[in-house]
């Protein structure tokens, strides 16, 4: 999933380590989240989103995406 997580981090001068102590994961979580390596769960981006007093609408950006989604998935959608 596409973000701009690194640019509100950016914004407001924390680093990897430090958001996630705010939000209570691994600084290793967010470099994943930021390099689009790992999506977070609701309640995880529901939290960063809180950080930055924004929506999660303007952080991650939900786009229309090949990879097929779970709920897809288990539909048996193809």
């Amino acid at each position: 999933m596409k973000n701009k997580l690194k640019q509100f981090r950016e914004l407001l001068g924390l680093t990897q380590g430090q958001l996630g102590g705010l939000v209570g994961v691994s600084r290793q979580a967010i470099n994943s989240i930021e390099t689009e390596k790992f999506e977070p769960s609701i309640w995880l981006a529901h939290d960063i989103a809180k950080v930055f007093h924004s929506t999660i609408e303007d952080i991650f950006l939900f786009e229309e995406s090949e990879r097929k989604s779970r709920a897809e998935q288990s539909r048996g959608v193809i």
